[in-house]
């Protein structure tokens, strides 16, 4: 895994926490909304993270700079190709959980027994999500700052 490697793992997994965080914000934001374009109460959105994988011509490449590595110098080394690239989000859902139902016959979206179904966002819910979310990203910040440092102090061994 190269010095660049790990940089790309990292700003992957703040692409993906921002992502996340986007989300988050736009279900607090919507947390009252009764009605959307669809006539129905907001649903809640969440997503999914998957392994984002090499590409084969990374492999393939990877691969053969570990032949001719070998024919060179007779060292059998592990090129990583079992070694991720980072994390990718999968998908985006809608929450399918029932919406709430709060009673207040005076509001226009109420239905004949007087019950307004309202989204099926937990403020909560949210906040454990979003603060989740901020500490993920502030480790991919410390993992690219500790890369970057490493990379920093090699640069001070060869000038020494």
């Amino acid at each position: 895994m190269s010095f660049f490697s790990s940089m790309d793992v990292s700003s992957s997994g703040l692409t993906a926490q921002r992502l996340r965080m986007d989300l988050i914000s736009q279900n607090i934001a919507n947390a009252d909304t009764t009605r959307t374009e669809e006539g129905t109460p907001y649903r809640r959105k969440t997503l999914t993270f998957e392994e984002k994988k090499r590409s084969f011509s990374d492999v393939f490449n990877s691969k053969m700079r570990s032949i001719v590595g070998n024919a060179q110098d007779d060292s059998n080394e592990d090129s990583g190709e079992s070694i991720g690239a980072g994390v990718k989000v999968g998908k985006i859902v809608e929450d399918q959980s029932p919406f709430k139902k709060v009673y207040d016959p005076g509001n226009p979206e109420a239905d004949s027994d007087g019950y307004v179904s309202m989204p099926n966002v937990d403020i909560v819910q949210e906040m454990v999500n979003m603060i989740s979310a901020s500490r993920t990203y502030e480790a991919n910040v410390t993992s690219m700052n500790t890369s970057k440092s490493m990379a920093m102090k090699a640069l001070e061994i060869g000038r020494g």
